[in-house]
């Protein structure tokens, strides 16, 4: 048995009957009451994000997990399907256990969640940063903004990423995947 002191970003717990993986916490110690921890976390099973304040000291069942690395080959009918890199075995997850699809193209290196006594997929995690070749943006306008503005355009795997304007097309750019956004030009 775990406390709430074991929690981090990324463990993956027991609650409700279900598992729960913690996407952030905070644990507060207010000067009145007593100290709590405030979770979010998403449930591996349907991607649905739970808010949840446990009590400090309050006994968590944790998962055990096992990361494994795949490779992510392609898309059909039954989800997305991925190659294991140690025993090249295929597994296919269906759409809800791949969160940030959108932004996987053929051949990415992920980490796939197993439940190590179940050996069941719980879930997949791309890396927190990809590089993705832009196929459409608007060309930005010299002296359109007083501040850093912002323009749409659409990368190769088709999500549509917010760019600054001296990004053009046919140029590769660096996207963090925990927040959806543009990090850097890449060379």
């Amino acid at each position: 048995m775990a406390t709430t002191a074991d929690i981090k970003n990324g463990v993956v717990i027991e609650f409700n009957n279900d598992l729960y993986q913690v996407i952030e916490f905070q644990h507060v110690k207010p000067g009145k009451g007593p100290a709590f921890v405030r979770t979010r976390m998403r449930n591996v099973k349907t991607g649905k994000t739970l808010d949840n304040t446990f009590p400090a000291g309050h006994k968590i069942t944790t998962a055990r997990v096992e990361q494994r690395p795949h490779q992510y080959i392609y898309k059909d009918d039954m989800g997305y399907n991925f190659m294991d890199m140690n025993t090249f075995e295929q597994v296919a997850l269906p759409e809800v256990m791949v969160p940030f699809a959108d932004l996987m193209k053929e051949g990415q290196e992920v980490t796939i969640l197993f439940h190590a006594e179940t050996e069941t997929p719980l879930t997949c995690e791309i890396p927190p940063f990809v590089e993705l070749t832009i196929t459409y943006t608007e060309p930005g306008i010299k002296g359109d903004t007083a501040t850093n503005a912002s323009k749409p355009a659409i990368v190769e795997t088709g999500a549509t990423i917010q760019v600054p304007l001296f990004i053009g097309q046919d140029e590769k750019i660096k996207v963090d995947t925990r927040t959806y956004s543009y990090a850097e030009r890449v060379k």
